[in-house]
């Protein structure tokens, strides 16, 4: 089963989240909206590429931003999250099903076992 992840603009989500930079931005704003400024403090890089960082996770549709005064704050888009979290799900279940598939060998023997040869 082969599975890809592409967001809006053709960015794939974790290859983006591949960035140590990206994954604490999203850390922070998963607690709460935030300025570049309030961002920048948070990680070791300037508010430029604080802004350059945003703007990957904005295109890539993990981020949004509004206006509110001078400022723009920045929060997690749920919907671009919930794409993510998808494909890892589709990731688990591909996972637990080849698991089982590898598994059913040895559940038939042991009721081979179990049963004294008599499996019904």
């Amino acid at each position: 089963m082969y599975l890809r992840l592409v967001m809006s603009d053709g960015h794939e989500a974790l290859a983006v989240l591949g960035d140590p930079t990206r994954q604490r931005l999203m850390e922070v704003l998963s607690e709460r909206p935030r300025s570049v400024a309030e961002l920048a403090a948070q990680v070791p890089v300037s508010r430029p590429a604080v802004s350059q960082h945003l703007k990957v996770l904005q295109g890539a549709g993990l981020v949004t931003h509004e206006p509110v005064g001078t400022r723009h704050l920045y929060r997690v888009d749920p919907g671009g999250l919930a794409e993510v979290r998808a494909y890892l799900d589709g990731l688990w279940d591909a996972v637990l099903s080849g698991f089982a598939e590898a598994a059913r060998p040895f559940e038939d023997a042991a009721e081979v076992t179990q049963h004294g040869g008599d499996v019904a």
